[in-house]
């Protein structure tokens, strides 16, 4: 008897030294929005995040801030990468949870009148039909799918910056062009002044060359406050206040070369939707675990079963023998969870079918939308070509020989400014378009953004299991299995 007492001690003792204790890490809302409101593209743990994501060294501060270094910062601070990241870790633990053998239990009873009488069993569980197997094939395919949300979470961030810095260029380009459109109109209003006070023109001529600088001058004003919200919109986007922009500069280079339309099959696009989109691997995930949730509730049919020694003190008296117990399934059989899980896996498995149909059709929509923008930014360009390189030098040279006069050069350059302003919306148009492509097949259609970019499950740099965003496989990296 004495022994049982010293070796369930000693097992109680042995346990107690690996417990963890609770450590509280309370959150003060006013702390965490003054850390928000502190957040910069100048912070130093972002230039480390970005050197190690670039396995180099990087200039800082940055001369130009490009699609890939914001999309690196808004890795950084956003909020829902953080969260996505959580549930991940919290999936990877559920596999050590399901990995966990069970503990054996002692069953002590002091009998009456004590101590004439006392009984102890000290029971191993045994678990039947690889319940257990099962629960971390389970647990490992929920973390699978956990990973791939975190992926597609850091896609939809990088879409969403992608999406912000088309406008903020577009709103900074239309700015730039009102300006030269603006000293333009300003010169012509001077020279037509200028033939008014000589008697050469009709006043009604003058009001209309001031009512159209005036229309120029609103539209500057309406392109500036373009330049704000953009401006806003994109730091929202990256997960720092506007604040957190100033003095930098940013810039797409090539953002006018596309891919042509030739290049984006429709057999190709909508292959790499199918095989690329993480949704579509997420669903999979969910579907492979759904069905080890229902082997693992047929397997739960069959009771698990307890056997360890016994031992039982009667007056003065030892007695020594096994002991064994067993869950009867006599009242039911398992029977609803089975079926529950079994309707979980149908509907797991017409939600992945959903899901692809869904890419399908979003793919097919997304390239026929592209090569719309596409055919109308080059129609826009041949325009713009047209009267930039034939009827500017011809304007130019007839002012030159004393064909024309200053006035009818002037015009023709408005027509440019005009035509170089379509053609500049109509490329902003097809970038637009072309993110919504990407965005379709999750993978950057844009030979300047075409290197993975990983996302790691852990909060920091290193460490972790790491997801890449835009290729076709996962992998993994860290020390852990």
């Amino acid at each position: 008897m004495k022994r049982i007492f010293v070796v369930s001690l000693g097992l109680l003792l042995t346990g107690a030294c690996r417990f963890q204790a609770y450590h509280p890490q309370p959150i003060a809302p006013a702390q965490t929005a003054e850390r928000i409101e502190a957040r910069s593209l100048q912070d130093s743990g972002l230039k480390r995040f970005i050197e190690k994501s670039l396995n180099g060294s990087v200039e800082w501060p940055p001369r130009i801030w490009n699609l890939r270094l914001l999309t690196l910062a808004a890795l950084y601070f956003s909020p829902a990468i953080q969260t996505a990241r959580a549930q991940a870790a919290a999936a990877q633990a559920g596999v050590v949870t399901a990995g966990m053998k069970p503990n054996p239990t002692l069953d002590f009873s002091p009998g009456v009148p004590n101590p004439y009488l006392i009984t102890a069993d000290f029971l191993f569980p045994v678990i039947t039909h690889g319940k257990r197997r099962i629960q971390i094939k389970e647990a490992k395919d929920l973390s699978v799918a956990a990973r791939l949300n975190l992926a597609q979470t850091a896609w939809t961030v990088r879409n969403g910056v992608r999406s912000a810095l088309i406008n903020e260029l577009a709103a900074e380009h239309s700015l730039a062009v009102l300006h030269t459109r603006l000293a333009m109109r300003e010169k012509r209003l001077t020279r037509l002044e200028g033939k008014l006070a000589a008697g050469e023109i009709a006043r009604p001529v003058v009001a209309t060359s001031r009512l159209n600088l005036i229309n120029v001058q609103l539209a500057e004003q309406t392109a500036q406050g373009r330049v704000f919200q953009a401006r806003a919109a994109l730091a929202a986007a990256i997960g720092v206040p506007t604040a957190g922009l100033t003095g930098c500069h940013f810039g797409w280079k090539g953002f006018d070369q596309l891919p042509s339309v030739a290049s984006l099959s429709p057999v190709r696009i909508k292959r790499a939707a199918v095989l690329n989109r993480l949704d579509v691997r997420m669903a999979l995930a969910e579907y492979r675990a759904s069905e080890k949730a229902l082997q693992l509730e047929i397997a739960r049919q069959y009771p698990d079963f307890a056997i360890g020694p016994g031992y039982q003190y009667e007056e003065g008296n030892s007695y020594f023998a096994p002991s064994f117990g067993l869950q009867l399934p006599i009242f039911n059989k398992n029977q609803g969870p089975i079926a529950q899980a079994a309707a979980l896996r149908k509907e797991a498995a017409a939600n992945l079918v959903a899901t692809q149909a869904r890419v399908i059709a979003q793919s097919e929509q997304a390239l026929a939308a592209y090569r719309a923008a596409y055919a109308q930014m080059k129609a826009s360009q041949e325009a713009l070509v047209n009267l930039r390189e034939v009827q500017v030098p011809l304007a130019r040279k007839s002012v030159a020989v004393g064909e024309a006069d200053w006035l009818t050069l002037n015009a023709v350059e408005l027509e440019r400014s005009a035509a170089s302003s379509v053609w500049l919306s109509e490329v902003f148009q097809a970038q637009s378009a072309l993110g919504q492509l990407e965005t379709a097949v999750e993978r950057p259609l844009d030979k300047e953004d075409s290197a993975p970019l990983v996302v790691t499950t852990e909060t920091g740099v290193a460490g972790g299991h790491a997801v890449a965003v835009n290729t076709v496989s996962s992998n993994k990296k860290g020390g852990r299995p």
